[in-house]
């Protein structure tokens, strides 16, 4: 299996999760069958099905958690000397060269991906575009409203 990047913020989220699913969801979901046996006949009970439903999502979510946990290569973008170019967890500072917007994105693994909080995934089109790059080159990105420019003012490793 490939390794999956992932930051130390976004590592500690996923066994955060996992932690909650194993110790909470899961012994409430354990007690919502129990509850739903004892009420009888199981062909018509609506909660006993719900239950059993949620009970497989939680065991699902647990096995893609572990896994992914398994598989994850942890990064920790402060530790990160890239000599001032643009890898995976760093903090990237961009001017719009038709707008001159200044955005601040930082490029994460693909379950810390927020948009709104300024994370971006690593396989998203601007991510690609920033690879690599260092402060003051251009990066091309091919947006559902036609290319993009944008000019990279600051890279940092936070």
């Amino acid at each position: 299996m490939a390794t999956l990047p992932i930051t130390k913020r976004g590592a500690e989220k996923l066994k955060a999760e996992l932690q909650r699913l194993k110790t909470v969801d899961r012994p409430a979901v354990i007690n919502a069958i129990a509850e739903a046996r004892a009420q009888g006949d199981l062909s018509e009970n609506a909660e006993y099905d719900a239950a059993k439903d949620r009970q497989g999502f939680i065991e699902g979510r647990i096995q893609e958690i572990e896994g992914k946990l398994s598989a994850a290569q942890i990064i920790d973008p402060a530790a990160l000397d890239a000599g001032g170019r643009v890898v995976f967890g760093a903090t990237v500072e961009l001017e719009d060269e038709d707008t001159g917007d200044a955005v601040r994105y930082q490029i994460v693994g693909e379950d810390e991906a927020d948009l709104k909080q300024g994370l971006i995934n690593i396989g998203s089109p601007i991510a690609r575009a920033l690879i690599g790059k260092e402060q003051g080159d251009t990066a091309e990105v091919q947006a559902p409203g036609g290319v993009r420019r944008y000019e990279i003012v600051g890279v940092r490793y936070v």
